[in-house]
């Protein structure tokens, strides 16, 4: 079966309720991208909404799009993300905001009514905005 999906970056804007001058722990950043891919499966576009940046690139092997379409793709299921199996994580902080994180990961996903199980590493991009 051919895989579809091959490389997702995300470029994502990380947002939580720290006070502006607090430090983002590479834990909390691993652990939110970890949440991020359960939201993905539960297809939770209300917690991806404010998560995903309005200019989030989402790159996949039949092409690439922004925030509107990938929350559209996951809330319509037309991709479901089913499950994402972590296996390597490295992440590389720029600052005190802005972290670059690389899964390996095997995802289950169902593409057209198929599912397509597919080895990758993800490349994700988090800025602390707020």
């Amino acid at each position: 079966m051919r895989a579809i999906i091959v490389i997702i970056l995300m470029a994502s804007t990380f947002l939580n309720g720290t006070a502006q001058n607090e430090t983002v722990s590479e834990k909390e950043i691993i652990q939110l991208s970890k949440d991020k891919w359960q939201w993905m499966a539960d297809k939770d576009v209300a917690k991806l909404e404010p998560l995903f940046h309005n200019d989030s690139r989402f790159v996949h092997m039949s092409g690439t799009w922004g925030k509107v379409k990938e929350l559209e793709i996951i809330k319509t299921g037309s991709i479901w993300y089913k499950k994402a199996e972590i296996h390597d994580v490295l992440i590389k902080s720029f600052g005190h905001n802005t972290f670059i994180v690389w899964n390996r990961i095997t995802l289950t996903a169902n593409v057209r009514g198929e599912d397509v199980i597919t080895q990758f590493t993800v490349t994700e991009v988090y800025q602390k905005t707020r």
